[in-house]
């Protein structure tokens, strides 16, 4: 009779024997994805694809109520366990997947195929796939919590790209903010006097953010661009507008900022006689509670097959995501995984070649059979489950030192 151990190394087998049948139907897919790029909440072609696929492979895909780019596949039993892998599709304006969702995507659903096939049609505990749309922004796995999708979800994977391997890192919250101001038009030659200029109050508004980041926390970040500046020059403009982001190690620093940021805003409306408004433009991006558990068994079967897996260093300036917020409901993870020579910047041309390079489409079949092998022990191997959960009840977030 045949005990736990090697029934779970079985499935690993098996898991790598799927991953090696998929290989070259999932870098096809990796490399269309690439080269279609879609924005944020717009992915309706890629989620398509990713649903096909799914379904192809005996997976209930559904879909979620007023998100026409999300769903959730799901196969197994509908109990717990539920081990989902996470899947994020968006690209960035301009410059396509220069943050590699078509891999995080691809290596997502590969590792859940590949750990369904494993297991074969009966087996305890559920696999889900859950299609993740407007990460770059929207938030729309924020969205999904608040539409319940991730109820009774016990351990939630996906990895990021990036110019290095590490299990985990922390990242920042985050407030999305629209900046307008609203003034007079006149002529700006014929009769300025009559005119109240929004874009001056915009200029104000710029140089006092400037200041304000003299005098904020090293780890705070605070950055935007005018995305409306005016009509003409003949014109005093009567309306400006601008996206800003305020980052901060908590969700309470981040909202503190914001007060101060509101308070620019407003000094520099009433300075040039104009009026403001300060919206957020999205959901709030949580910091990110990483579990080390899962995250350091990845790290065990990324390191098996011959990748070198660095030390986390937890320090310095970071992004943020949504899946941060997830990260505070259950246990997550968000390991990165090295596409790109070190120094290669994120949301950059030189990243967006290297998520369509061959040794790319290898390394995300790679993080797909670690993910998958880990998944299978969340499933399968005796309070390795219990342990996950005891560490989210345990710690909280990663944070710099």
């Amino acid at each position: 009779m045949r005990t736990q151990v090697e029934a779970i190394a079985e499935v690993h087998q098996r898991i790598h024997e799927a991953i090696a049948d998929l290989r070259q139907e999932m870098t096809a897919l990796s490399l269309d994805i690439h080269q279609h790029p879609e924005l944020s909440m717009e992915e309706y072609e890629t989620a398509k694809k990713l649903k096909a696929k799914l379904a192809d492979n005996g997976f209930e895909v559904s879909g979620v109520e007023d998100l026409p780019t999300a769903f959730v596949g799901r196969a197994g039993s509908g109990e717990s366990p539920r081990i989902a892998f996470l899947l994020e599709y968006d690209a960035l304006p301009e410059i396509g997947h220069a943050c590699g969702h078509n891999l995080i995507s691809t290596g997502g659903l590969t590792a859940a195929l590949a750990l369904k096939r494993a297991l074969g049609d009966d087996f305890p505990g559920t696999v889900l796939a859950i299609g993740t749309p407007g990460e770059e922004g929207a938030g729309g796995k924020i969205i999904e919590i608040e539409k319940g999708v991730f109820e009774g979800v016990d351990a939630a994977l996906m990895f990021h790209p990036g110019d290095r391997t590490i299990p985990w890192r922390h990242a920042t919250a985050t407030a999305h903010l629209q900046i307008q101001f609203f003034g007079k038009a006149a002529h700006a030659a014929g009769n300025p006097q009559e005119g109240r200029n929004a874009l001056a109050a915009m200029i104000q508004f710029y140089v006092a953010i400037d200041g304000l980041r003299q005098h904020i926390p090293e780890t705070a970040r605070i950055h935007g661009i005018i995305t409306h500046g005016g009509a003409a020059p003949n014109v005093v403009p009567d309306y400006t507008a601008a996206s800003f982001l305020v980052r901060a190690l908590t969700r309470e620093g981040v909202l503190e900022l914001v007060e101060r940021v509101k308070a620019c805003a407003e000094a520099a409306a009433l300075a040039t006689g104009t009026r403001t408004e300060v919206t957020h433009a999205g959901p709030l991006y949580a910091e990110r509670k990483n579990n080390h558990t899962i995250a350091t068994r990845v790290a065990d079967y990324l390191q098996a097959q011959g990748i070198e897996v660095e030390v986390p260093v937890l320090k310095g300036g970071t992004g943020s995501s949504d899946i941060g917020n997830v990260s505070l409901i259950l246990p997550a993870i968000h390991p990165y995984l090295q596409i790109a020579p070190r120094g290669t910047a994120g949301h950059s041309h030189a990243f967006r070649e290297a998520a369509g390079s061959p040794e790319a489409q290898e390394r995300m079949l790679q993080m797909a059979e670690a993910l998958a092998k880990t998944g299978a022990d969340l499933l399968l191997e005796p309070g390795f489950l219990d342990k996950v959960w005891e560490e989210f009840r345990t710690s909280g977030p990663d944070f710099p030192a």
